[in-house]
């Protein structure tokens, strides 16, 4: 840890937005999107202008116009939904306005929740936004609140020492705040069988019990930064136990090359955006007209390219944990799913292309590259390959395999010929014919009988296969017109 000796750059306002992937239990689809609508949530339609300032806090508001035009328009399709339909991302608001405190050390911030996000994704996954405004705080007090709210269970001493409190109610983690003041009953509906019962968990290959913080920093006008402001704000570097500013690196050099590779720097030097693992953050000391826009664009354009890169990294890595837990030789039925899941998500939801912009381009691709979605995409690409080089020698041997049983039959039969036993078996059956058959004559007969037998399984099992993929593909297009008819995504099932 690293003491600071220079002052923070004088803040106005702070807007996070605090982003909870989960998994969804199979059947609870339905039920959960009743259950949201019960509680006052409501759908997400860009047809309707009332949401522009609906959730966003003060006189913050989104275009929706710009936000629908800003993406390509198979992107905008499955990101603005205008039904509810599961293949998409359907997004249900909720206006909050409360005002809570979080005191940690030697910090006390009161905030403001604006409102609360839930979206319910395909492959049974969602994600839960909490919106949340800072104002009359330092920087540094800004940075301790996101470092401090984002952690859902405790586990180090400085986050045990955080304590929110709402209404004179106190908590000391910020999921049973979560889960008991802003959304009683949800956690009914979180997949939760594999790890536990954690709700943090149930994507233990992603996350590590802390939300994603989207940030945004608004300082007073012509404020000037330094490296060490862009490192500490994309690091959470807060303060130290004393109160004090503090970084969690001290060469210069470190911190150079880091804010060289990790920022976006196009609108230098009054505003700045930086990429980390957990953290997408912007700081800006534009004038209010300005900033107002960029406040725009965090809660609407980049705000969704960050969900949807998200969404990316968090199905490439479901999918490789999947294959790594799939036996080839016993599991036949998750093999043909996963294939199906890969191709599945490859074709509809993995876009090469987002925006029609040069500078949200920019951005996106930065996100990419920081969450090392191209390199996942590779390697799943790779597994999708392998998996279809197993079933084409899987199905060559299986065909081999059935040549062979077919050609013992044809050779017998060439042999012995059917004719031997076949007049014992027209009309009514001769049985007592058959106790003077001799050793070559029996052979024929079992020959026939068990021919027959075999090409009727064969035949069933030929018919069974193919009225189940009828009724896969049946399924997605009644999934397509009806998005009430599915329960839990099931593109080949879950994904």
């Amino acid at each position: 840890m690293h003491r600071l000796k220079k002052e923070d750059p004088p803040l106005k306002s702070a807007f996070f937005h605090f982003i909870f992937p989960f998994s969804l239990k199979n059947e609870c689809l339905d039920g959960l999107v009743d259950y949201l609508k019960s509680i006052g949530y409501k759908f997400f339609d860009l047809e309707d202008k009332a949401q522009e300032n609906a959730y966003y806090g003060g006189e913050n508001k989104v275009s929706h116009k710009n936000l629908k035009h800003y993406f390509l328009p198979f992107t905008s399709d499955v990101l603005f939904p205008k039904t509810e339909d599961p293949i998409t991302f359907r997004r249900y608001s909720k206006r909050v306005d409360i005002n809570a405190e979080l005191q940690s050390g030697q910090v006390k911030a009161p905030f403001k929740f604006h409102s609360i996000d839930v979206f319910l994704l395909p492959f049974e996954l969602g994600f839960i936004t909490i919106r949340t405004e800072l104002n009359q705080v330092s920087y540094s007090e800004a940075i301790e609140f996101a470092a401090r709210f984002r952690v859902l269970e405790n586990r180090s001493r400085e986050d045990r020492e955080a304590v929110i409190t709402h209404e004179g109610q106190p908590y000391k983690q910020v999921e049973n705040f979560l889960f008991s003041a802003l959304l009683p009953g949800f956690t009914s509906y979180l997949n939760v069988e594999k790890v536990n019962g954690a709700y943090f968990e149930s994507l233990p290959f992603f996350i590590d019990e802390r939300m994603y913080v989207q940030g945004l920093f608004q300082f007073q006008s012509g404020a000037e930064f330094e490296e060490t402001d862009l490192f500490r704000g994309s690091q959470l570097d807060g303060v130290d136990e004393q109160g004090r500013p503090h970084m969690s690196a001290s060469s210069r050099d470190f911190i150079y090359e880091y804010c060289l590779q990790n920022s976006h720097t196009r609108w230098a030097p009054h505003t700045y955006f930086l990429v980390d693992e957990h953290v997408f953050c912007c700081l800006t000391s534009e004038e209010d007209g300005q900033a107002a826009k960029i406040i725009d664009q965090m809660y609407g354009e980049y705000y969704y390219g960050l969900l949807l890169n998200l969404f990316h990294k968090i199905v490439l890595l479901q999918l490789s944990n999947e294959y790594a837990h799939v036996h080839l030789e016993r599991d036949n039925k998750k093999t043909q799913k996963l294939i199906g899941e890969i191709t599945m998500f490859s074709a509809k939801y993995f876009f090469l292309e987002l925006a029609t912009q040069s500078q949200g381009r920019e951005i996106f691709i930065l996100l990419k590259k920081t969450f090392k979605n191209q390199d996942l995409y590779e390697d799943v690409k790779q597994t999708l390959s392998t998996l279809y080089q197993y079933q084409g020698e899987k199905s060559s041997k299986r065909n081999n395999y059935l040549i062979s049983i077919l050609t013992i039959y044809t050779v017998i039969t060439g042999i012995y010929g059917m004719n031997q036993v076949i007049e014992e078996l027209k009309g009514p059956i001769k049985w007592k014919a058959f106790q003077k058959f001799g050793f070559f004559e029996y052979i024929a007969l079992f020959v026939t009988v068990s021919g027959i037998t075999v090409s009727i399984l064969l035949g069933i099992s030929f018919l069974t296969k193919w009225i189940r993929e009828k009724r896969n593909m049946n399924g997605i297009e009644e999934r397509k017109k009806n998005p009430k008819s599915d329960r839990h995504l099931t593109v080949s099932s879950k994904l």
